[in-house]
């Protein structure tokens, strides 16, 4: 399938990606007409040449646009780095373009460097979690015919491990965070020797940029394949026309880069605009809201469970330069925006997003923020609820969600989910919504959260939002436990806050006061901890028995 895409030619030698999309009869149907600037997309288009030197031509280069502790980067410190590792890849490693490199490291300038000069060289990302371990390296490696990789030195362990145990993977070029070249690094040395200037690979704007893993909370993560093209519509959807990025913004947030959350909010968006990220050492919401306090942070990126914590911290700190929030990962809970509201002054935005789909495509800006609902189909976006025969259904009824526009699923070598994913050219991303009659989205559950329960569906999400309600519960993931009467119960597992006393009884009939009492838990288990992803989503098929 190399050289098909609508483009123009490819400029990757190495095809193995281009031969692993889904046929394009199983892609969804794409739509660029929505937005000006979706429209203006040209054929021939390297990302990072139009997230980078093209700010550069704009004369912006000497604007900040990374931050890290006490270092800072301009954008012409961006540009000459990225270069000069894109020259290192083509000639010190031999990168062939197309040919796939894995990147590993924390948030830092330096990983943002090895990003974009990937993109330059004519090469695809594959950025890792920092935290995954040497089996989960491996079977990225492996799925993905990993060839290079590039990684901080403090995250070299796992990485060696992995490459031990598998084929093909050249030795490992290491850097540091923000690329001062201690023991054990070995990229900026070769990076050095480089002139700083780099011919920047002319791809097709269908030519492969990124490959994605799903984030594992339904099983082994599935790789999702994502063009030059995809990351320019994604930077001209959400932050152009909810977010409303400004080149005066200091953006900082939680998600990692190798979330496309994460690459969206702290890399696509702000590079886009002219702006900047400041990448935090410490995720902890007392440590985010020192940082908006210190660095006077005007947007952050991050996911409910933090923005529950900032709410009871936030009277501490001066917030006042902080203008918007954007959560994503997980639907937000209306307690939670309500709370964060009380405390800040602040209407969050509710992203609702996928790695399929790169980002998000359902919000509303704050002044259209209402508590408790999503939002609507950003502009470019279509969205609807269907049955499961793919029909419309009427408004306030439950169904799933259907989407198009700019961005959409393609699985590497997987037809069977593809075909499972996308149906008559909608992307279904596995949700359950409700659509009222002003066209907003309310979220019920996940396709795969739904509870059957005695006849009754309950959504695990609802009683999870219920128990939240209470003033002694920090965290709650709520699953169906089988039940001989009953075929399912509904089972919570609850994080109480320090220093809480609250029995399974009260919390039981604290939710039947919240919402219908055939929804409350019939047996609550108390832990110490959820198991998440490194994004911070609830592994809710780790709880099921």
């Amino acid at each position: 399938m190399a050289g098909t895409a609508p483009g123009g030619a490819t400029a990757h030698i190495d095809t193995f990606a281009a031969d692993r999309l889904p046929d394009p009869d199983l892609w969804p149907a794409f739509d660029f007409t929505g937005t000006p600037e979706l429209a203006q997309i040209p054929d021939r288009l390297n990302a990072a040449a139009e997230l980078l030197d093209r700010n550069f031509a704009l004369g912006h280069g000497a604007r900040p646009v990374l931050h890290l502790d006490d270092v800072s980067w301009s954008y012409d410190d961006l540009l000459r780095r990225a270069n000069q590792i894109a020259a290192v890849l083509v000639e010190d490693c031999g990168l062939r373009s197309g040919a796939r490199v894995l990147l590993r490291a924390p948030n830092t300038p330096m990983l943002v460097a090895c990003w974009l000069a990937v993109l330059k060289a004519g090469g695809i990302c594959v950025t890792t979690m920092a935290l995954l371990r040497a089996g989960e390296l491996k079977y990225i490696i492996e799925k993905a015919a990993i060839a290079h990789a590039l990684c901080d030195v403090d995250f070299a362990d796992d990485l060696e491990e992995a490459r031990a145990q598998t084929e093909g993977l050249n030795p490992i070029l290491y850097f540091s965070a923000a690329g001062s070249k201690p023991d054990g690094a070995t990229l900026e040395a070769l990076a050095d020797a480089k002139s700083g200037s780099f011919a920047n690979v002319d791809t097709a704007a269908d030519d492969v940029a990124l490959i994605a893993f799903t984030s594992g909370t339904t099983g082994n993560p599935k790789g999702t394949m994502h063009f030059h093209r995809d990351l320019i519509a994604a930077a001209d959807c959400l932050p152009r026309t909810i977010a409303r990025v400004l080149p005066s913004d200091i953006i900082t947030g939680t998600p990692p880069l190798a979330f496309t959350f994460g690459l969206g909010g702290l890399t696509l968006f702000p590079m886009r605009y002219g702006a900047s990220t400041r990448f935090v050492t410490d995720n902890a919401p007392d440590a985010l809201l020192a940082a908006i306090q210190q660095y006077r942070i005007t947007q952050i990126y991050t996911a409910p469970t933090a923005y529950r914590v900032m709410a009871t911290l936030a009277a501490d700190y001066d917030l006042s330069s902080l203008r918007l929030g954007v959560s994503a990962g997980e639907t937000l809970p209306k307690a939670t925006w309500e709370a964060f509201f009380e405390a800040t002054g602040i209407r969050l935005i509710d992203g609702l997003g996928a790695t399929e789909l790169l980002h998000v495509f359902v919000a509303a800006a704050p002044d259209n923020m209402r508590a408790g609902f999503t939002g609507t189909a950003i502009p470019g976006y279509q969205a609807r609820v269907v049955d499961a025969d793919g029909k419309q259904v009427p408004a306030n009824t439950a169904g799933l969600l259907a989407v198009r526009g700019p961005t959409g699923c393609r699985y590497m070598d997987d037809e069977a989910r593809q075909k499972d994913y996308v149906r008559d050219g909608w992307n279904y991303p596995g949700d359950i919504y409700e659509q009222d009659e002003d066209g907003y989205f309310r979220y019920v559950s996940r396709a795969d959260d739904m509870i059957i329960s005695a006849g009754y569906n309950i959504a695990g999400p609802e009683v999870e939002a219920a128990l939240l309600e209470h003033a002694g519960v920090a965290e709650c993931a709520v699953v169906g436990a089988p039940n001989e009467a009953r075929t399912n119960i509904v089972k919570a597992f609850v994080v109480l806050r320090d220093g809480e006393m609250v029995d399974a009884e009260a919390l039981q009939d604290f939710v039947k006061a919240h919402i219908a009492p055939y929804k409350y838990p019939r047996a609550i288990e108390f832990v110490a901890e959820l198991p998440k992803t490194q994004t911070g989503k609830l592994q809710r098929f780790k709880l099921r028995t």
